[in-house]
Parts: C-alpha cells; structure tokens; sequence
C-alpha cells in the first residue's frame, strides 16, 4: 500500500491505496503535494509540514462492518445510503444504478475513512468518498464545496447555481464562447472558502461531465442562481434570498450539528460579503451578455 498526499484550496488530504487505485486517480494530479506520490503507507501531510484535513484508506477484499440506515440521497443514477456503526462511525454507501461500489466508514470527525472496495466502479466509489470527506472535514474551516459551475474573467471567478438540468454548464459554455477572457475554472464541483481577504474559488478533482482538473484560484467576484425561462431578466439578491439560494448547492451532513453549524457560518459570510443575483434566462448569447454586463458593472 502506497499513499499520496493532495492539497486542494490549502486543505491538505492523504490517500492510501494499493498502487492499482492510485493510478485511477488521474485527475487528481495536478493536486498532488510534491514529494509525497509512492510514499509508504502511514505517511501523512505532516511529512511536507501541513497539517492534514482528512486521510482516507482504500481496501478490497474485505468485509464492511454492518450499519443502520439515516437516510438516502439519490441524484441521476447514483444513490448514497447514510448511516452509522454500532460504535457511533458515519457511513456512506456507495451506489452506481443498483450496484453497490463501495461503502466508507469515518471516525474522528470525519478526519479519517476507509472505503471497503467491491470491485464495481472503484473509481466512483473513491471519488465520492473523497469528496464526502472533503466536505465534511472541512466544513469548519470556511470552506464550502459546490455543486456549480464557474468561469473566470477579468482575474474574478463567477459562479453558476442552479437544480441540475436548470443550465448551468450551458451558461458557462456561452460565456466562454461570447465573452472575451472568460476560462473555465471547474464545471461541477468547486471549492470556495474565505480568506483574511475575502471569498476564493478554486479548481478541484472533481468537474462531472466535463474533465476540468484546474489547480487554480481566483477571488470571487459574484454568484448567480440560474432558472430557466422565455425571456432573460437578472435581478440582485439580498440577506435571506441570498442565503437560501447558496443553500442548496453547498454539498454537507446538515444533520450533524458540527458541519451545519461550520457550513451556516460561511453561507452566512458568503451572503452578506459577496454580491448574488437571480437571472431567469434562455441559453443564449443574450442571457450571457446581460449576466457579464450586470454582474461586471455592479462589481466594479
């Protein structure tokens, strides 16, 4: 067994796995912490001088301890089982269609997993798993993982949000396409988190259907919540409205009292420190112009 060590927007995780897993991980390279790919298993952040947010370990072949059932989730094709151990462990199983992938066991406030492989979709499994992680353990250090897509122009990142379906890589796809400068920063699932400066967005291993595994960070200029409509109209969002539109998006176990209250503090600060606003739009050149105009405009 093997372990690498990543570091996605300055939150440092390790993952140890047999090397035939690790090699799966492609797209999370561009995250790797130098020094740290093929150390043996047991290294930890600590040997590159950081602190580590989470380690995850990766088995096969071995059975997963029995839990009792919370709660599921279930988002096109895949579902997520969530419960606990008899010694109080969160669990999460895995689901590709009908198919179990795996089933991830954590401890210690969520700093450290293991993931029982069935040999069904290795990678799905892991992914999720370090993406639950990510979330979770992170989530009281004022970071928030996104379900969004965001673009980057003008050395700002804006943001897209919205119910799947509703757009949001389709605007992203036409801001790229109609406003000059503008780069794809992820198109799934960023990471933001605040600074002494303000709100960030980065890049992560995680962007859905379309592979953007960008290093990268830009402070956030705006967020915008997308809903379909036969016409285009953008309007600004305040206090409440803008709280309850970030909800929905943030990825987090909102009934473990620790992560909700971590989360609620940032989508708290991210209400009232960043500008959000509401555009009903077609997936247009239109929409994406009176969008950049707007949002460019009232940043300024």
């Amino acid at each position: 067994m093997e372990t690498v060590v990543y570091n996605v927007a300055g939150n440092i995780f390790s993952v140890s796995a047999e090397e035939k897993f690790l090699r799966l991980l492609t797209n999370y390279e561009p995250f790797v912490v130098k020094g740290t790919a093929g150390t043996s298993a047991g290294a930890s952040a600590g040997s590159v001088g950081e602190k580590p947010a989470f380690a995850l370990e990766v088995v096969s072949e071995e059975t997963a301890p029995e839990y009792a059932e919370e709660t599921r989730q279930q988002d096109e094709g895949q579902e997520i089982v969530c419960g606990h151990t008899a010694a109080g462990d969160s669990v999460f199983d895995f689901f590709l269609g009908k198919s179990r992938s795996g089933v991830l066991v954590c401890s210690d406030g969520y700093r450290r997993g293991k993931l029982y492989l069935t040999g069904y979709a290795d990678k799905f499994a892991i992914d999720n798993s370090l993406m639950v992680m990510y979330a979770l353990a992170t989530a009281g250090s004022g970071t928030a993982l996104f379900h969004s897509a965001i673009v980057s122009q003008g050395g700002r990142g804006y943001m897209f949000l919205g119910k799947s379906g509703t757009g949001k890589s389709t605007h992203a796809r036409l801001w790229l396409r109609h406003i000059e400068g503008a780069e794809l920063v992820n198109d799934d699932n960023p990471v933001v988190r605040l600074q002494p400066d303000g709100a960030w967005v980065y890049g992560s291993p995680w962007s859905g259907k379309t592979p953007c595994y960008r290093n990268v960070a830009v402070p956030l200029g705006g967020i915008v919540l997308l809903s379909q409509a036969p016409y285009n109209k953008i309007v600004r969002l305040g206090g409440v409205q803008a709280y309850a539109a970030l909800v929905p998006s943030i990825s987090g176990k909102r009934w473990d009292r620790a992560v909700a209250d971590g989360l609620h503090a940032t989508e708290n600060a991210l209400a009232m420190g960043v500008k959000v606003w509401h555009l009903e739009c077609l997936p247009d050149e239109e929409a994406a112009r009176l969008c950049f105009e707007t949002v460019k405009g009232e940043s300024k």
